[in-house]
């Protein structure tokens, strides 16, 4: 891989100063050897600029972003992180709109935005950050998020109605949570056979269950008295992680781009894809703690919930505190993250009628699994085309069906209310997101009732296992293609994906795909973790 470096031209931390900028990134996908986590073998990974995860990309919201993306990956090893060589890596930025660049999404084989060019000739991604919150980005293409291609983005605002709740807000209050496997990630078990939760890209290996403790854990360094905007992002492809900080509380302010009410919880169950933000209060005395994230405990092939070694943990260290391990033990949360206690800061009105079929239409998926690998929803895998549907559906596509070649699409009206209904699935644990969209989550898992006063908005829900669960979100639709599918999990090339076309006959006759208002995606992230 050649030497590189990356530009980014950022605002200065006088972020009152809210004056829009371009932010400038270079991005070089390239393989490299690694031995995350310690091991005694490496492994071929993709990763970004060299590093796992990707760089940080931060910015204000308003301004511009230039990303331009360098694929230097040689076919050999992008095949072993993707079982689609020819169509090259999409990089998504998840949870931003794209308002008027659809094209800039990067859904693998819906939207055009791929890198696959000579490694000196750049895809430029440009798009504006529209709102401001805890995102990040990864690749669109087969599993190669899970191989290495993910990075945290953060768009911060100078007007953050929070602000007085903390001291601290920048790159080193950023937590990544992400699996890692031993090997490529098509070769890993359907099962999500992976080894430790990674914190920050650092981790203990699974083999010795964390007793090599030669391996170095990410550090959290705080000063005693100070509080810290933390901004906890899951980029995991497989299980939810249930996240503490021994004996510290957490006060949750933001969701997935949403500000909160805040809520003071000491325990986050966080599935793929999902973000919070949450102030530390580093008001504990000079010592070191676990910061944990242990697996969620679906399945067979579970980890160790209680490893005192590293397993899955970082450390949270006072300044003054002497460089070794935590020597503290684990505790039941008393206060544990519930959904239904997280409210909008500004009220938002959920739309349509407030009861049960109060939407204009209801759309239900029922997730099925076949022999660990096949996967469908409303008992139609979906398989792609070679052309993006973008691209389709600005040309002779006059009906959704024609987007899909198994019929994996449906035409839902436009600037309409939607309610999508996912049942509790024999799939261990799934989440569902919008892409270019949020939505009103008006029954969680583990709920039998429904909110309708101020309920969360966000972009990512768990569904939850039990059989009872019938998670519910509502959203309002426009002009817009609808996609559902798997997308950050091993599950990506297995067919759980829905297209949904809204007025596909318009938008064919518009010369410009961007005059659509936005791009609506849901993903079905199914982190299967139950094994042979």
């Amino acid at each position: 891989m050649r030497a590189t470096y990356s530009l980014l031209l950022v605002s200065s931390g006088l972020r009152a100063l809210a004056v829009s900028a371009s932010i400038i990134k270079s991005l070089v996908i390239g393989s490299t050897n690694t031995t995350y986590p310690d091991t005694d073998s490496t492994r071929t990974a993709v990763a970004i600029n060299g590093q796992f995860p990707g760089p940080v990309i931060t910015g204000n919201v308003g301004d511009t972003f230039v990303i331009n993306v360098f694929d230097d990956v040689p076919d050999d090893n992008l095949r072993l992180a993707s079982t689609v060589v020819s169509l090259g890596t999409h990089l998504h930025w998840h949870g931003l709109f794209q308002t008027g660049t659809n094209e800039m999404d990067g859904v693998d084989r819906r939207s055009p935005s791929t890198t696959r060019t000579a490694s000196s000739n750049p895809f430029t991604y440009r798009f504006i950050g529209n709102r401001a919150g805890t995102f990040w980005y990864y690749s669109e293409n087969g599993t190669q998020s899970c191989d290495g291609i993910r990075g945290p983005a953060v768009v911060y605002d100078p007007n953050d109605p929070h602000r007085s709740l903390y001291d601290v807000d920048d790159e080193t209050t950023i937590i990544t949570l992400a699996t890692w496997y031993q090997l490529n990630s098509p070769e890993s078990p359907q099962s999500g056979s992976f080894n430790p939760t990674l914190i920050n890209g650092k981790g203990r290996d699974s083999v010795a269950f964390g007793e090599n403790l030669a391996n170095e854990l990410s550090v959290v360094s705080v000063e005693a008295g100070t509080r810290y905007r933390m901004r906890l992002i899951s980029m995991s492809c497989d299980p939810y992680s249930m996240y503490t900080l021994y004996v510290h509380q957490m006060t949750i302010i933001e969701v997935e781009g949403t500000n909160v009410e805040p809520l003071v919880v000491d325990q986050i169950q966080i599935s793929p894809g999902q973000r919070y933000s949450f102030v530390l209060n580093a008001n504990q005395p000079v010592d070191n703690y676990w910061i944990r994230a242990f697996p969620g405990s679906t399945g067979t092939n579970t980890l160790p919930q209680a490893s005192e070694h590293g397993l899955s943990q970082a450390i949270l260290r006072y300044s003054g505190a002497s460089l070794a391990d935590p020597i503290t033990t684990t505790t039941s949360p008393t206060l544990p993250l519930l959904e239904t206690n997280l409210h909008p800061l500004k009220p938002t009105p959920v739309p349509g009628v407030l009861a049960v079929g109060g939407a204009d239409s209801t759309l239900t998926l029922n997730l099925t699994s076949g022999e660990m690998v096949d996967f469908s929803a409303n008992n139609v895998p979906y398989t792609a085309l070679d052309v993006p549907i973008l691209r389709r559906n600005r040309s002779d596509v006059t009906a959704a069906q024609e987007l899909t070649s198994r019929g994996g699409a449906h035409e839902p009206r436009s600037n309409s209310v939607i309610d999508l209904v996912v049942p509790g699935a024999s799939l261990a644990g799934q989440s569902v997101h919008l892409h270019g969209h949020n939505f009103w989550v008006i029954r969680s898992a583990g709920n039998s009732s429904y909110n309708w006063d101020n309920p969360i908005v966000r972009d990512v829900v768990s569904v939850g296992n039990d059989a009872m669960d019938n998670v519910t979100i509502r959203f309002e639709t426009n002009r817009l293609l609808l996609d559902t599918g798997c997308q950050v999990d091993l599950n990506v090339d297995t067919g759980s994906d829905v297209v949904m076309a809204k007025s596909p006959a318009k938008l064919a006759s518009d010369v410009n795909v961007k005059k659509c208002a936005l791009i609506l995606n849901v993903h079905l992230v199914v982190h299967h973790t139950s094994g042979p």
